[in-house]
């Protein structure tokens, strides 16, 4: 089978992935981004989290052209990235029960905020850990994760739950457990994740309602400009100014 066959076969698996949640999860992305207007109107603040590969959606989605400017990264030494060494540090951290607590303890997140955690299994001890504490300090959770690993995996939190079981809006990118879209007779491990592309998706399209929210309300979305066309830094100067008490990524 030629290279070609196998690149085609990719996009069409991650096209329908895509479908799927554009049809399946509308309701569900209509209520994520209610959320965040919501929270956008009522002066709260959007932060978004993801371990490992998953950090790469919640990245997608802050100080980004085209983007809300409100929407910070919820960050974690060791498990953001893989750019720690060795890398299996950071999946090891995931697995630790407290860690995501004392995150908490020490970010800027308060009652009124959102927080977005993204990841794929939902089974870790962080994620879990991380969405019921903030949930009970008040925080509204939106989960995006793939509901399969529910019923097909074991969680390793001591609670025996999952992301999705505490979350305000459930978001399911529809991922099949082991996040690997092609096989081949000749490659012994399955392989070509679309995680990324769908969750970075399922975020956007989050983002894209909760800014057309935001002006059938009359507000003006707190949106960024690219630095790249010609008075994009003096347009995000000034929503940095109007809003700076609510962006913390320029501190």
């Amino acid at each position: 089978m030629s290279e070609s066959k196998l690149a085609g076969q990719f996009f069409d698996a991650a096209i329908g992935l895509l479908r799927t949640v554009r049809d399946e999860e509308g309701e569900n992305i209509e209520a994520a981004g209610e959320l965040l207007a919501d929270t956008v109107e009522n002066g709260g603040r959007l932060f978004a989290f993801g371990a490992g590969h998953s950090s790469l959606a919640a990245q997608d989605v802050v100080y980004r052209a085209g983007g809300l400017a409100l929407m910070n990264l919820l960050t974690v030494p060791g498990v953001v990235g893989v750019d720690v060494m060795p890398a299996t540090l950071g999946s090891a951290l995931e697995r630790v029960d407290g860690l995501a607590t004392v995150v908490l303890d020490t970010s800027p997140l308060r009652a009124g905020d959102v927080l977005i955690i993204i990841s794929l299994s939902g089974r870790n001890a962080l994620p879990v850990e991380m969405a019921m504490t903030a949930r009970e300090r008040g925080i509204k959770v939106i989960g995006v994760t793939s509901v399969a690993y529910a019923s097909e995996t074991t969680s390793r939190h001591v609670s025996g739950t999952y992301l999705k079981d505490h979350c305000d809006v459930v978001l399911d990118s529809r991922i099949a457990v082991g996040d690997a879209e092609l096989t081949l007779d000749t490659v012994p491990a399955p392989f070509a994740p679309a995680s990324t592309v769908v969750t970075s998706a399922l975020l956007q399209a989050v983002l894209a309602t909760a800014a057309g929210a935001l002006a059938d309300r009359g507000i003006e979305p707190p949106l960024l400009r690219s630095g790249n066309v010609d008075g994009g830094h003096e347009w995000n100067g000034k929503v940095m100014d109007e809003y700076g008490d609510r962006i913390f990524y320029q501190r």
